[in-house]
């Protein structure tokens, strides 16, 4: 192949050096298992030049994912746990990995159900953010848990079902106020039809009384 990509045809190796030597360029052997091996021409320090560039923008365009550490304890409040949870959400959404790690003292690690409570505690409404990549296991005195991002496009596709769900239970929260008021309005309505049927039926009544 030449350096636009087309194919020159079978030759000798000879030939193919003289060609790239005329046209400044250099013979790489692109598919040396084939038969015949398959070589082209190009200028292979541009070459590695762009292959160098396009790597160190991959480079940057790629996140380290760093593994963040939150500590509990059996006796963690529900103020401090509400904190650290908040830390731990943004630590998800900014694409790194959190180990939660609850430490047990003295006689506490006898009560591991109390230690399983908080780590439900800590998960609860985390499933659009987050998954679970270690359940909760001993360590030792400590019980440790490894929570994962979510990819991102399916964190989007998550927060935009919830932008959805908002403005249709708007909806369904004012209709339901609306037809309340309609009931109300149609019972004013109808009590006063009652005293007026009464007058309309005492009308006939005194008519035919005074012409008697």
């Amino acid at each position: 192949m030449d350096e636009n990509g087309a194919q020159l045809g079978v030759m000798p190796t000879r030939e193919a050096l003289e060609i790239a030597r005329e046209r400044g360029l250099d013979l790489i052997e692109v598919a040396p298992t084939a038969n015949p091996p398959v070589c082209r021409l190009m200028d292979y320090g541009k070459f590695k030049y762009e292959q160098g560039r396009k790597d160190r923008e991959a480079q940057k365009k790629q996140k380290n994912v760093e593994v963040k550490g939150i500590r509990l304890r059996p006796k963690t409040g529900s103020h401090d746990l509400g904190i650290k949870k908040r830390q731990m959400l943004e630590f998800l959404r900014d694409g790194d990995k959190v180990k939660v790690t609850l430490i047990f003292r003295a006689r506490e690690i006898t009560h591991p159900e109390v230690a399983r409570k908080q780590f439900d505690l800590l998960c609860e409404g985390i499933e659009d953010v987050a998954i679970i990549e270690k359940p909760p296991t001993f360590e030792g005195r400590t019980m440790t848990m490894v929570l994962a991002p979510k990819p991102v496009q399916e964190r989007e596709k998550a927060e935009k079902a919830e932008k959805a769900e908002k403005p249709a239970a708007a909806a369904g929260a004012k209709d339901g106020k609306t037809g309340k008021t309609a009931d109300t309005g149609s019972g004013m309505v109808d009590a006063p039809a009652e005293p007026a049927k009464e007058e309309a039926q005492q009308a006939p009544a005194n008519a035919e009384s005074s012409s008697v």
